[in-house]
């Protein structure tokens, strides 16, 4: 159950004219190896069985699905099974930067689509890495930075994944409760459309206001 809520409070819904979408940015799938992890830790499995409880009527993933740049066997593998696991929806991936050859991949799941954005209702869904395609939106949402705040307790610092919402783009946190972020004053470097901004406003993931933080 607290996996599951992990995964509720690092996602979100959106209620469009095609239904329930569950959003949710970067899960890095197989990424054990790369960073240091000498044991399979599964999370993939978690994810897809939370995925299944949330019944959407369908679901973007925003980019960096996987971890390894390519595609080796083992990636192929837990690709396989956790797509396999999600048949039974409608899939949109926004390529992600870590998102080489997944077509490759899953070249046999009709129900999954790879693109470089998605467009629906005045919403428009990233990664963040390039430039915005030329559409009019009102809300954007994208991932990629991996948005986290330090905060302090006391003489304790802890960092903390967040929210950050700039104007009319809301920034996901990694889905993955294994990867921790970046400070999202170095992060907001990292988006081409964004990194000239100079404040955004940062939320928990459980809804709570922190505040507006300066990135300059």
């Amino acid at each position: 159950m607290e996996v599951e809520k992990t995964f509720e409070n690092l996602s979100i819904e959106l209620k469009t004219s095609k239904g329930k979408i569950l959003v949710f940015a970067d899960p890095h799938i197989a990424f054990e190896l790369s960073r240091g992890l000498r044991i399979r830790i599964k999370f993939e499995r978690k994810l897809a069985e939370f995925v299944k409880t949330k019944k959407p009527d369908f679901i973007i993933i925003l980019g960096d699905v996987k971890e390894p740049l390519g595609i080796d066997a083992f990636t192929r593998k837990l690709l396989l099974e956790f797509f396999s696991e999600l048949r039974d929806f409608e899939v949109i991936i926004t390529r992600g930067n870590h998102d080489g050859k997944i077509e490759e991949a899953l070249r046999d799941f009709e129900n999954v689509k790879v693109v470089h954005y998605y467009f629906i209702d005045n919403f428009l869904f990233v990664h963040g890495h390039q430039n915005l395609p030329d559409v009019k939106f009102e809300k954007a949402f994208l991932g990629h930075i991996h948005p986290a705040i330090t905060i302090k307790f006391g003489s304790i610092a802890k960092r903390v994944k967040c929210f950050l919402r700039i104007e009319n783009f809301l920034i996901l946190p990694t889905i993955n409760p294994y990867i921790e972020g970046f400070d999202v004053k170095e992060g907001i470097k990292m988006i081409p459309f964004l990194k000239n901004s100079k404040e955004g406003d940062v939320y928990l993931p459980d809804g709570t206001y922190i505040g507006r933080i300066n990135f300059i």
